[in-house]
């Protein structure tokens, strides 16, 4: 025992040691302190200010509110043939799943018994005391019938008032009365950095209570075909079976619908999404009254502005939507709106980027008149459009292309003219599109063009030929800007692109 005492007590005496002379150091230069040392000194030993006060108890909230949660099931037949069951996470998506759907097994069935049986189960609240539930689109999509347990156990079987696969939000109802209800909220009063919660049916385990905060609002979900949502980015743990179930804030009121979730594994990440209750109760409204919901159309396509392309079109920065194209007979089409103008705020509203115009539009009714505040050639000027309807068809165009064996433009891009039945499947008109069958110019590999790609305007000027193509790219001015409209897959886009001067040296 001594031995081992030893080297403890022979280290005590150091510390002390070094302690005492640092002591004394410190009472020798301390004796005539100075003015900068004072104010050092000060500055220490102000505390900073208490920016969280504790952390919250949700017990109240969740006795309060947790009886207006309910269970969703919908039946949906057919649902093992239409989407097979996934043995394993592997298989699924790597982009924002659903939570639950038609095919998927669930975790407390034994194996095999449940899978591929077309059961989709999730969550969903009640808004009103005579029986109207809000959930998601996605967990009664195609559902030959739905059925909803209540807190107390009751069961009733829904009828599906209607349902929109652009918000993801589907209004239910069941005959029953004296309901307990949630209050909605504000969700555009949400800020990064508050407290929510979520209560729903995370693989079947009911009223399961989860809280985090708002990691982000007003996120755009290029994977989910849901460009008029202005996502609520939470880190609140959410899983399958959440879906349709509320969000909500502190007061218990409802702020948004559990929709989404990113992940690698199919499990909770740390990055959940939710439909703003603005958005959803927008949806609701119209679904009472027609059973649809109608959105206001500007038609046109929009991108990202960045930097290559700011410099091109004169802007002092990337703030804004890029218009790349502008549909016949639409809106927009009819009051002046051109390829490459640039949209920098609609109704006074600006816009930071090309995700942040279409929930604007889409929360207005068709017919509304709006104005677009736009740069063109570098000079501001206000638009005043229409709106439209928007038809929620989705399009798909294949890409195709045949080789040619030359080019004569300063980009090295050669061109191929489409054939008609080419441009049928391409979704094209007649008078626009040159496929790009090789690129021998190194600005134009750079700038990320492909074979495969179709080039649909040099600006503002549609080319509809490879000979067309050609005459406007040789019209380009040495160290001018090409901006090239290419189609490729389904979408399009511009990519700006420098000619080299001729007679710069070559590159291979």
């Amino acid at each position: 025992m001594r031995a081992a005492l030893r080297p403890a007590f022979r280290n005590a005496l150091l510390v002390a040691a070094t302690a005492t002379a640092t002591t004394a150091a410190l009472v020798a230069t301390d004796v005539m302190p100075s003015a900068n040392a004072q104010a050092q000194s000060t500055a220490a030993t102000t505390p900073a200010p208490q920016m969280v006060s504790g952390l919250p108890d949700f017990t109240n909230l969740v006795d309060q509110v947790g009886p207006a949660v309910v269970n969703v099931e919908a039946d949906i037949n057919g649902g093992a043939k239409d989407q097979p069951a996934m043995d394993d996470d592997e298989d699924m998506p790597e982009f924002f799943r659903r939570f639950f759907g038609p095919g998927m097994p669930m975790p407390q069935m034994p194996p095999g018994g449940g899978r591929g049986q077309g059961v989709s189960m999730g969550t969903g609240f009640l808004i009103s005391p005579d029986g109207y539930v809000l959930t998601n689109h996605h967990v009664v999509d195609g559902a030959d019938e739905v059925k909803v347990r209540l807190s107390d156990r009751r069961e009733f079987t829904a009828k599906v008032v209607g349902s929109d696969e652009q918000s993801d939000v589907a209004l239910l109802k069941i005959a029953a009365s004296n309901l307990p209800s949630l209050r909605i909220g504000d969700s555009r009063a949400l800020r990064p950095g508050q407290w929510v919660v979520a209560i729903g049916s995370p693989f079947g385990l009911d009223h399961s209570v989860t809280a985090g905060i708002v990691s982000a609002v007003g996120r755009s979900n290029p994977y989910a075909n849901q460009q008029y949502v202005p996502f609520i980015q939470t880190d609140v743990a959410i899983n399958r079976g959440n879906s349709g179930g509320p969000l909500l804030d502190t007061r218990g009121q409802v702020v948004g619908i559990n929709s989404q979730i990113f992940s690698n594994s199919g499990g909770y990440m740390g990055v959940s999404f939710a439909i703003p209750i603005d958005v959803a109760m927008s949806a609701v409204d119209q679904l009472k009254r027609n059973g649809r919901v109608s959105r206001g159309l500007l038609g046109i396509g929009l991108e990202g502005i960045d930097n290559d392309q700011a410099r091109a079109l004169g802007l002092p920065d990337t703030r804004g939507a890029l218009v790349r194209e502008v549909q016949p007979g639409s809106g927009a089409a009819k009051a002046g709106v051109q390829r490459l103008d640039v949209i920098r705020a609609f109704n006074g509203t600006p816009i930071e980027d090309a995700s942040s115009l279409p929930p604007l539009v889409g929360a207005l009714p068709p017919g509304a008149k709006t104005t677009l505040t736009i740069m063109r050639d570098g000079k501001p000027r206000d638009v005043t459009v229409v709106l439209g309807e928007l038809d929620a068809g989705p399009r798909t165009i294949p890409a195709s292309a045949t080789p040619a064996p030359a080019y004569d433009n300063p980009l090295g891009i050669v061109g191929e003219d489409l054939d008609q039945a080419q441009r049928r499947q391409l979704g094209l008109d007649t008078g626009e599109g040159v496929a790009i069958a090789r690129i021998e110019g190194l600005a134009a590999r750079r700038a990320g063009l492909q074979p495969g790609d179709v080039i649909l305007a040099v600006g503002r000027t549609s080319v509809g030929t490879r000979a067309a193509l050609d005459r406007e790219l040789r019209a380009l001015k040495v160290g001018d800007t090409a901006m090239l409209l290419v189609q490729r897959g389904g979408s399009s886009r511009y990519v700006a692109v420098t000619p080299r001067p001729a007679n710069a040296p070559s590159e291979q």
